[in-house]
């Protein structure tokens, strides 16, 4: 009997301890992703809910703050925006939209253990507004820049765009900067024929 009640508390799952609407502050948990089921629907920011942008949900970050989700297993990291709420399983410390998560490699596995830290500080409550295509992220500078060569004679505008974060710093190479989203979206699909694992998202720096 005493053994099945220990067995029984180490199945509890406990809340992950809260994390600073601060620059720099950081959390580890497991992450989790939403997509198809949610696509369209409007999010606790007011904005539709799209799960080929790079956005997430969190309990208690501020909608608008930038987090940047790096998967601790494989160490590839990815640029969210926080513009909803959730995730309501105690374990579990954001949910990301389908992109994000495939970015991450977690579409198959549905889960894995991340680190968040906060890119801006907060009260940030202007959503993006401007927009780019990303093709690539890179740990290493040469090799975003050598794929930026490479589409500099096919897309007028192609630049590197640097992230900080605590576990290291990221070259991600982007297509223009667009005001409207539907002009990113049509340069993402000649990428997309190309080959180019194209995202769209939000470049409001």
């Amino acid at each position: 009997m005493f053994a099945a009640v220990v067995a029984g508390c180490s199945l509890t799952r406990s809340k992950p301890p809260p994390i600073q609407p601060v620059r720099g502050a950081a959390q580890e948990g497991v992450a989790s992703w939403y997509g198809p089921g949610f696509h369209g629907n409007r999010t606790s920011s007011g904005e539709i809910y799209d799960q080929f942008d790079l956005t997430a949900a969190h309990r208690t970050l501020p909608l608008g703050t930038r987090v940047a989700v790096t998967h601790l297993s494989t160490g590839r990291t990815v640029e969210v925006r926080i513009n909803d709420r959730g995730p309501f399983v105690d374990d579990r410390i954001i949910d990301l939209s389908y992109a994000a998560a495939r970015q991450l490699g977690l579409v198959g596995p549905g889960t894995g253990r991340v680190r968040l830290e906060v890119l801006d500080s907060t009260d940030a409550v202007p959503l993006a507004v401007r927009y780019a295509v990303q093709v690539g992220a890179f740990a290493d500078a040469g090799n975003a820049e050598r794929l930026r060569r490479q589409l500099e004679p096919r897309f007028e505008e192609v630049h590197v765009s640097t992230l900080e974060s605590g576990s290291g710093r990221y070259y991600r190479v982007r297509l223009g900067r667009f005001d409207q989203r539907d002009l990113a979206v049509s340069q993402a699909r000649r990428a997309v024929a190309l080959g180019l694992p194209a995202v769209v998202v939000e470049d409001g720096l």
